[in-house]
């Protein structure tokens, strides 16, 4: 009788304890809401509602290490386009999940397909994308972003090495 009595406090303060543990892991969240907006403001190219989402002071990492401020997006984006004559994520597959770290933080991460049509050529690219970004207090303070880009380089380069070959000699 006693065995079963402390088997059933154990169970009882193992319950307890779990339900006390703030939710780690969540695909509904207002950051995802947020995150989910900037997402389509970037295919839409939205640029001023997009910076709405990131704090002043917010630094963005896309494949690279080296931090480049959230001021610079619109910027970094306009430069990119130059290249293509339609691009944004497909919303097909799009997912989506917020997670507070064992040290409070709040990350929400993103995995979707990037579409693209290269204006020299209209060559098709879709290219799997992964973004994670850190919030506080509602806004983006760190976001980082991982593609392969070398499809994006090898069409291009393609696109040089036909122009180089239609060029008229002397």
């Amino acid at each position: 009788m006693m065995k079963k009595l402390i088997l059933a406090g154990l169970a009882l303060v193992l319950f307890t304890a779990c339900q006390n543990q703030p939710q780690r892991y969540t695909q509904t969240s207002p950051e995802i809401e947020t995150y989910k907006a900037g997402i389509k403001d970037y295919t839409d190219k939205n640029w001023e509602s997009l910076m709405s989402n990131y704090a002043d002071t917010a630094n963005v990492f896309f494949n690279t290490s080296k931090p480049m401020l959230a001021t610079n997006l619109p910027t970094y984006h306009q430069n990119s386009d130059i290249s293509f004559s339609s691009r944004g994520f497909v919303d097909k597959g799009q997912e989506y999940e917020m997670v507070l770290t064992d040290d409070g933080k709040t990350w929400v991460n993103f995995w979707g397909t990037w579409k693209a049509i290269l204006a020299a050529n209209n060559k098709e690219l879709e290219i799997p994308v992964h973004l994670t970004a850190q919030f506080l207090n509602g806004k983006i303070v760190r976001e980082y972003g991982y593609w392969d880009s070398a499809p994006i380089v090898l069409a291009i380069q393609e696109i040089e090495a036909t122009k180089m070959t239609e060029e008229p000699t002397e």
